[in-house]
């Protein structure tokens, strides 16, 4: 049985919102699906979360959904510049948070503020693949990044003994790029539209303009770390180290019978020994007797997610599919307290002629309870939570 139609009429048929909930701040997938496809094609596409994560502080008060609803873009077009050589570009944002506790009462909260967290970055993969033959294609290429954050943390969970609290924390991380690279392969049979593709994202070690501020503003870090340390610390412009992980993704497929294939995507990424320690937050803590990182994650993430996409007729293709996120160690930091997920998903795609299609899909999450901790102690107890995600697409064949 001969699959080579098969190939460009459902390959992508994927649900678009694959890991818009994963572990650690991971959010694409930064799959590179896109510069695998034959010929000349662009993609642009949306992806939308709805998260819904609650729970109970140690005082017994419970803790009003946190999760804010996020969404991001992804672009990609792909080249076949000869028979031999294709180049590509892809646009997606790999790493980000979103979160605000409500005030009401519980410990992330004080006044009329709730602790805050806004995470974004940006990637661009440049990629320029050789193929061999028809069944071989090596490709690496550069990859930019941006990062910034801002990031405020109130109520009794940032307490400290002897500066009172760090309630009234704020930092803010202006945006800020750096360079990393990736690599890879993939192997396939287009008879039998089988495919095999293993790409490796090397770290990004990013050196942001960042300030910090204590007490809502009163104090800047070093005047707040002056008073502390009975010395005077210079009000002098620094940098925070962030460094994104590296990560491995393994996808593969095949067909199983006419008109169908199988298809798995597995990934790690590297989040063991992840930590963001700002420069005054780490001199006053540990001045305290317990220095405190900002982020820190103790478990690399494992994930994977395997499905099935049928074409039901020469514009109609569907995809279902399943898939489980390992999370990145728990107790986990107050600013995401989610340990991993289970998903299934379905997903449709509309080719209203050969060259193109409309994609879109809805995924739905079990969320992994979860210990929020800070300062090396648990500060909440985060269960029987879930989200929702949605995608859109539209892919484009020249």
């Amino acid at each position: 049985m001969k699959f080579t139609a098969l190939r460009s009429a459902i390959l992508l048929s994927l649900i678009p919102s694959t890991s818009v909930f994963a572990a650690g701040l991971d959010r694409s997938g930064q799959s590179i699906s896109a510069f695998l496809q034959p010929g000349n094609y662009a993609e642009a596409g949306i992806s939308v979360l709805d998260p819904t994560v609650k729970g109970k502080d140690n005082n017994g008060h419970l803790v009003g959904d946190m999760g804010d609803d996020y969404y991001f873009p992804s672009a990609a077009v792909k080249v076949q510049a000869t028979d031999q050589i294709s180049l590509g570009l892809l646009y997606d944002q790999p790493y980000g948070a979103d979160a605000t506790y409500e005030v009401d009462g519980s410990d992330f909260s004080a006044g009329k503020e709730g602790t805050k967290v806004k995470v974004r970055t940006n990637n661009l993969t440049a990629l320029i693949g050789y193929q061999p033959t028809e069944n071989w294609n090596f490709y690496a290429g550069p990859v930019w990044q941006t990062v910034e954050a801002n990031i405020s943390l109130r109520g009794n969970a940032y307490a400290k003994s002897q500066a009172g609290t760090l309630s009234g924390y704020d930092i803010k991380i202006d945006q800020q790029d750096a360079y990393g690279w990736a690599a890879g392969f993939a192997y396939q049979i287009p008879e039998i539209a089988l495919k095999a593709a293993v790409t490796y994202r090397s770290e990004i070690k990013h050196k942001a303009d960042t300030k910090e501020t204590f007490f809502n503003g009163k104090y800047t870090g070093s005047q707040l770390a002056s008073s502390l340390l009975s010395k005077s610390i210079p009000n002098t412009p620094y940098n925070t180290d962030a460094i994104t992980p590296q990560s491995v993704n393994i996808d593969l497929q095949t067909g199983i019978a006419a008109n169908t294939l199988a298809f798995a995507n597995l990934r790690w990424v590297h989040w063991d020994n992840f930590v963001v320690t700002p420069k005054y937050l780490a001199a006053i803590t540990g001045a305290l007797g317990s220095k405190q990182n900002l982020i820190d994650y103790t478990d690399d993430q494992y994930s994977a997610t395997v499905g099935l996409s049928h074409k039901f007729n020469s514009k109609w293709a569907g995809t279902a599919a399943v898939g489980y996120d390992s999370g990145a160690g728990n107790p986990v930091t107050t600013l995401g307290p989610v340990e991993g997920n289970w998903s299934v998903g379905l997903g449709g795609q509309y080719s209203p002629a050969e060259n193109y299609f409309i994609q879109a899909g809805v995924k739905y999450f079990w969320l992994g309870d979860a210990q929020a901790q800070t300062g090396g102690k648990v500060k909440a107890e985060f269960y029987d939570n879930h989200a929702l995600g949605y995608g859109l697409k539209i892919g484009y064949r020249f």
